[in-house]
């Protein structure tokens, strides 16, 4: 009897420590964590809960153990560990700890994405689309035909391409009139524009501009990098008047558009000026000048800062990383000027030294957007006609993982930043 008693004991303790979970953890021993985000979209998209360990282990993931989801990790190079429920208990009881500054966040269904894009091929690539391609997360394409026929609210998620939303064509006119790649982009705006019954590419991009918003204020979730942000934001500061020279849009930039910019349209930038210059890159003084910045591949970094995982769990998750020093990277819009952010703005990151902001945040009416500057977060300085970046050389990219951080977001966005 002593023997059977302790056969069962035996029994009952193999069963109680049978393993249940799966964690996926996300500081320096995941020799993937790109990928680790398409896995964490993927149990979702199975309809499966995860939990996002918030500031634990670099921002780890933890489900309910499945062999189809360890299969899944083993395939897609993902590191992981799969313990038993005591464990997982610990780690949620740890992290409950007042004293510490993590919390655990549900994430409960895989958001609808979208990418805003032109079907024509561009010369340069964009590192969202990359890093969604990557990491095995499926998006849909739209662009401006799409949105005026109003698709928007069918996702939840939505990324702005590198667009120049004010209708000067990224202002490359001065420098590539000639190429081939250029003309074809015009043409196809113009007839673009001109198919939904507008005259200017510079009035249907405000039309769209418009439809993005009335998107954020009604749940979206907003992203974009680049020139986007910017354009963007001039782009609706100008409503109703012409900054486009006339290489743009066949007459001349009203001699009064500084004075009639409305800057309480914006959503993220304020008192900026615009540049008028047709030879000359920049759309506004809300870019930094790239000649005069002290800033170089040796030197050019910027800092996460580090909100309460309880109390703010917005930017807690936006800034997920298992370092918080990024490397620098420049872009049409390489850094913005922290004199032209609204002040109800909050910077996520930044480069002080420089007074530059790097990563910003807000809400819009029921949604919410986020901007980051720069174009490609592993090749400092892109140029036209530049190949893509290969992400296998940078699977453990810190700069990569900002952008994967807003692809999962929505997924928990009804847990909004307390006050």
């Amino acid at each position: 009897m002593k023997k059977l008693a302790i056969a069962l004991i035996l029994i009952l303790f193999t069963l109680a420590g049978k393993s249940a979970y799966l964690l996926i953890p996300m500081d320096d021993t995941q020799q993937n964590h790109l990928k680790a985000y398409g896995i964490a979209f993927w149990v979702l998209q199975q309809e499966v809960e995860v939990e996002w360990l918030l500031n634990y282990r670099g921002g780890s993931f933890m489900c309910k153990y499945h062999d189809l989801i360890e299969q899944e990790c083993v395939i897609r190079g993902v590191s992981y560990q799969v313990i038993a429920d005591a464990q997982s208990t610990a780690i949620l009881l740890e992290i409950a700890d007042p004293q510490v500054n993590m919390d655990a966040v549900k994430l409960d269904k895989a958001p609808k994405m979208a990418v805003y894009s032109p079907k024509n091929k561009q010369p340069w690539d964009d590192a969202v689309t990359l890093v969604l391609t990557y990491a095995e997360i499926p998006y849909d394409l739209v662009y401006d035909e799409e949105v005026m026929q109003g698709v928007l609210p069918l996702y939840d998620w939505l990324h702005l391409h590198h667009e120049d939303f004010t209708g000067q064509f990224g202002k490359f006119w001065a420098r590539y009139r000639n190429a081939d790649w250029y003309r074809e982009d015009v043409r196809i705006n113009e007839e673009i524009a001109h198919k939904l019954g507008f005259n200017k590419v510079s009035e249907c991009k405000l039309a769209v501009a418009k439809k993005i918003r009335d998107f954020t204020a009604g749940g979206g979730y907003l992203f974009s990098m680049c020139s986007a942000p910017d354009s963007y934001d001039v782009a609706l500061a100008a409503d109703g008047v012409d900054i486009c020279d006339v290489m743009f849009d066949g007459d001349p930039i009203d001699p009064n558009a500084q004075k009639k910019l409305n800057f309480d349209n914006c959503f993220a930038f304020r008192d900026f000026n615009i540049n008028i210059n047709p030879y000359e890159y920049e759309i506004s003084t809300i870019d930094v000048d790239p000649v005069q910045r002290r800033a170089n591949t040796a030197n050019d970094y910027f800092t996460l800062f580090e909100f309460s995982a309880k109390w703010d769990p917005v930017p807690t998750m936006l800034c997920q990383d298992h370092t918080e020093i990024i490397k620098g990277f420049m872009g049409q819009t390489t850094a913005f000027r922290k004199q032209y952010v609204k002040p109800n703005v909050l910077i996520m990151g930044e480069n002080k030294a420089l007074n530059e902001a790097r990563y910003i945040h807000g809400e819009y009416g029921n949604g919410m957007w986020t901007f980051l500057s720069g174009h490609d977060p592993e090749d400092y300085q892109h140029f036209v006609g530049d190949p893509p970046t290969d992400l296998n050389l940078f699977p453990n990219s810190p700069g990569y993982r900002l952008i994967l951080n807003n692809v999962l977001f929505p997924a928990a966005r009804k847990k909004k930043q307390k006050t």
